[in-house]
């Protein structure tokens, strides 16, 4: 790569110039015919001749692969046809323009619907077939952008949701019914306008994140943020509720940031209790210049990323946290039943650190014995998040699958690999027709409740 190359447009991350649809792909090995569903994975995948200022402007490409009884029907890569992939702009003469999305950060099913998300911005419906139908808007109610990380609670089916902005209000908190309505909105009071990329919630409470990274308008990246010292850290708990914005309460933590939570749980002491990878000072800026292209960035998008655990005891008012693991890990997940609830097992995918040292690999932690299982996938190989899948049957929390789709440099191909979750053991390999654009996020959506005689 070359000192003026972006690394977001090289490598693993070299976007796709192709839409394709592939049907019967090869296997080795044998898919559990549980694995009946599709998985779709969103990546940052600008057009041909495109340089973005920044990764996370790359417009949105949408890949799915469709499993059924044991077989891998197809692959299809879809670009996410919103205005901003034909060039129109986000600021416009009349303000922010909520539909111009990259559309590049996640995809996720809810009450029928799959979206892409982008947390700048409006979701983007698509089809099962992954084609665009346009900008969702939850029939009116959703005049903010979404975030790009909502959470459905396993046991409600309510998809919890929140929009952050540079200007008040700083944080608007939504819920929206199993049925896709939704049924509650509130702003947030005492939020600033720190990054607020993704929350937690537990079965009793909202868990939102305030790190030392927020709006600055004189950065010229196209995403206007950077790290202040003068942004104090926090930790927001709100109550769930119709009332429980009115009883929100900040708690200070040590200075860092965080992009992507593992987990939040309330304890058997009522404590609320947080885990998720963060970065300091140093790790923000060699990541930061990495998304940017910029010079003294990192060997990879995340640098020092190391998981963080917070305990926040809400009667005495204080919060106890620590680094619980020094291996750089980014894209935890965990088996969703659990979300909001005390999980024992999480998963993640680790990166070289800072200098280029060490390798890709999918990890397991059991949080009960503190042990640490890697998964490394081979030279010049990258996994992709691993999202579970449980078992027909499973009564374990760890008794099912996961799937990630790596990128293999020396080949120039991709494959979805699928591991047995609980020994990280390899089950099946599904070739696919390309290699497919490191990052982001994606779902497992499943077949059951919906007519599985459709593509």
């Amino acid at each position: 790569m070359t000192a003026t190359a972006k690394p977001y447009l090289t490598g693993h991350y070299a976007p796709v110039a192709d839409e394709l649809t592939a049907t019967g792909l090869t296997v080795e090995g044998t898919l559990p015919p549980e694995l009946t569903g599709r998985l779709v994975r969103n990546s940052h995948n600008p057009k041909p001749g495109i340089t973005p200022t920044h990764w996370f402007k790359g417009s949105g490409m949408v890949h799915g692969i469709r499993l059924r009884d044991g077989r891998a029907e197809w692959y299809r890569n879809r670009w996410v046809h919103t205005p901003a992939l034909d060039g129109a702009p986000y600021l416009t003469e009349h303000g922010p323009d909520l539909t111009a999305s990259a559309a590049g950060t996640h995809v996720i099913e809810h009450a029928g619907r799959l979206l892409a998300l982008c947390e700048a911005n409006l979701p983007f419906e698509l089809t099962r077939e992954l084609d665009t139908v346009g900008a969702y808007d939850f029939n009116g109610k959703l005049r903010t952008a979404m975030t790009a990380h909502p959470k459905e609670d396993p046991v409600t089916g309510e998809l919890h949701f929140f929009a952050s902005s540079p200007f008040p209000p700083f944080l608007t908190y939504y819920v929206a019914d199993a049925k896709g309505e939704i049924v509650h909105s509130a702003e947030v009071p005492g939020a600033t306008a720190s990054l607020k990329h993704d929350f937690a919630v537990t079965r009793r409470h909202v868990v939102f994140v305030e790190g030392n990274v927020t709006f600055d308008p004189a950065d010229h990246s196209g995403i206007p943020y950077g790290w202040s010292d003068e942004q104090p850290a926090r930790i927001g708990v709100m109550p769930r509720g119709a009332d429980g914005a009115g009883r929100v309460r900040w708690f200070s933590i040590e200075p860092g940031n965080m992009l992507h939570v593992a987990n939040a749980y309330e304890d058997g002491l009522g404590r609320i209790v947080l885990e998720g990878p963060t970065v300091d000072r140093e790790g923000f800026r060699l990541s930061w210049n990495w998304w940017v292209g910029a010079p003294g960035r990192g060997s990879e998008p995340v640098s020092r990323s190391y998981t963080r655990r917070w305990v926040v005891d809400l009667v005495d008012g204080t919060v106890d946290e620590q680094i619980i693991d020094d291996l750089p890990v980014e894209f935890p997940t965990l088996n969703e039943e659990y979300l909001g609830a005390e999980n024992r097992y999480r998963y993640a995918v680790s990166f070289p650190d800072e200098e280029g040292f060490g390798g890709y690999g999918v990890v397991k932690y059991d949080r009960i014995t503190g042990a640490r299982r890697i998964r490394p996938v081979g030279d010049a190989r990258m996994p992709s998040e691993a999202v579970f899948v449980p078992a027909a049957g499973a009564t374990g929390e760890d008794e099912g699958y996961l799937l990630t789709v790596v990128s293999d440099l020396k080949q120039d191909a991709s494959q979805l690999l699928v591991l047995d979750a609980a020994g990280l053991d390899r089950i099946a390999t599904v070739h696919l027709p390309h290699r497919v654009t490191a990052g982001l996020h994606g779902s497992w959506i499943p077949d059951a409740g919906q007519d599985a005689t459709r593509g």
